[in-house]
């Protein structure tokens, strides 16, 4: 049966995490388009893992649809501006988690971190269990 082993992917997440928050915070110093879509498709790698750790004996083409379905939720959630939401988008997490405005190029991103992260679950992660 094939699975993926909860502490790895934990642990990549924990990586991903940290390469995100730190190419984000080199934007300046980055190529312009690494800098544009850089730091969301690392996020939406990121919903592909924390998906992998949710469902890890799930296939990775469906972990790739949830990802895909929950970024684009998120992206699609931008076009609402209430008060409430802009206040928890004002916060460094609430604004890094659903971001604050929608861009065409984000679900670009988004598909391009997708699909290098199932790419690489299928290769090297998502394994028979021994």
């Amino acid at each position: 049966m094939k699975h993926r082993h909860p502490k790895y992917q934990i642990l990549f997440f924990i990586v991903a995490l940290l390469f995100g928050l730190s190419v984000r915070n080199s934007e300046p110093h980055l190529p312009y388009y690494l800098s544009l879509i850089g730091p969301d498709m690392i996020w939406a790698g990121m919903v592909f893992l924390g998906f992998g750790i949710l469902f890890p004996k799930t296939n990775t083409l469906t972990i790739g649809i949830y990802s895909l379905l929950f970024a684009f939720g998120i992206e699609l959630s931008q076009l609402y501006q209430a008060p409430w939401i802009q206040d928890i988008r004002s916060y460094k997490w609430g604004g890094l988690i659903l971001g604050h405005g929608f861009l065409w190029s984000d679900l670009l991103a988004y598909s391009m971190g997708i699909a290098l992260l199932a790419f690489l679950d299928d290769r090297f992660i998502y394994r028979v269990k021994k």
